[in-house]
């Protein structure tokens, strides 16, 4: 695990509510482990874009893939992109409609969008999937050459960034807390559901283990 801090820059420096801001590296590793999705924003052409997709993090790079088709990822090569992680932990709700708010972890980080080779690229996408679902990639066909060349794979260091986490209760004012209001957390988590085939699956075919015993996190 990386030790250390983000970089604190001009634009990862959090002015308002700047006590939530974290810079420690191990917690900022954890936030992006704990989901694949992703936003990552950049400006084409003078105009500004944002596209969700998929993410995961190897030692102190992160990488996010797309189509090659894309024309939006050929023009990204090399140039600055804000790449954005969001957790929605729950409802916070105060006695004041002011101080109602929402628990959450972010990333935000910011780098240079640089191309992976064909080369790299098949064993990073195995390492992909395998961080989606560990051992799922033994169970499938193997990736083709063609499948490969129409995704393009990107990396970005863990560099410069910042994370910003709320949590636990509601701060009222202070003379508020005798008001005869109920205030308190709504938790959100994501859950997963019971595996649900797919109807074109060869007759006879169970679920296998490595997708029965999945767990989130």
């Amino acid at each position: 695990m990386p030790e250390g801090n983000l970089k604190k820059t001009k634009r990862t420096n959090l002015v308002r509510n700047s006590k939530r801001a974290v810079y420690d590296r191990t917690v900022v590793n954890e936030i992006i482990d704990a989901t694949p999705l992703c936003h990552v924003s950049y400006i084409i052409d003078g105009r500004p874009y944002v596209t969700p997709t998929l993410q995961w993090r190897e030692g102190d790079m992160i990488f996010w893939h797309g189509s090659s088709a894309s024309r939006f990822l050929h023009q990204i090569v090399g140039k600055d992109v804000c790449l954005a992680i969001t957790h929605f932990d729950g409802f916070v709700l105060a006695r004041s409609a002011f101080h109602h708010s929402i628990n959450y972890r972010s990333v935000m980080l910011f780098g240079q969008a640089t191309k992976i080779e064909d080369a790299q690229k098949k064993e990073l996408l195995q390492s992909f999937v395998e961080g989606l679902i560990p051992g799922r990639w033994e169970h499938l066909r193997p990736m083709t050459d063609q499948e490969a060349k129409a995704t393009t794979v990107f990396s970005m260091p863990i560099d410069e960034g910042s994370a910003k986490v709320r949590s636990g209760p509601p701060g009222d004012d202070e003379d508020d807390y005798s008001l005869p209001i109920w205030a308190g957390l709504l938790p959100v988590s994501q859950v997963l559901h019971d595996p649900v085939p797919d109807p074109k699956n060869l007759d006879g075919l169970e679920v296998p283990t490595h997708i029965r015993d999945f767990k989130l996190g």
